[in-house]
């Protein structure tokens, strides 16, 4: 495995941990400042609505997993295709697990940092 492979797998690594601590400005730091998420019935949207969406998110219990089921490495960008299993648990609500597939294209800055900048996520409701 390259170490630009090893590098992509922490981030991902590091975003779910993140994610499960509710440490938003780790997540946020992973991504570059033009990062653009599509997800189903919404518009595209970038790190700013992503970092607001986060705040409606605190007191939430998150927990899950994610496997890369493909990693490609092109020069100074790179896409994975991910399968996420997540359990969100509002306080004192019940539990929203979606699972599915995301594709995610990753760009190594100029400091050697790879980071998202883009991502189709299609997670649905599983019971």
């Amino acid at each position: 495995m390259s170490d630009d492979e090893q590098a992509i797998r922490q981030v991902v690594e590091t975003w779910m941990a993140a994610s499960k601590r509710g440490d938003t400005a780790a997540v946020l730091g992973l991504m570059t400042d033009d990062a653009i998420f599509m997800v189903p019935g919404q518009e595209p949207f970038g790190k700013d609505a992503f970092a607001a969406a986060s705040k409606g998110m605190v007191g939430m219990k998150l927990d899950g997993t994610s496997e890369i089921v493909e990693l490609k490495v092109l020069g100074d960008w790179a896409f994975i295709r991910n399968h996420i299993d997540i359990a969100v648990t509002p306080p004192g609500g019940s539990t929203v697990r979606r699972a599915g597939y995301t594709l995610t294209l990753l760009h190594k800055g100029a400091d050697g940092q790879w980071r998202l900048a883009r991502d189709a996520n299609l997670l649905s409701v599983r019971s």
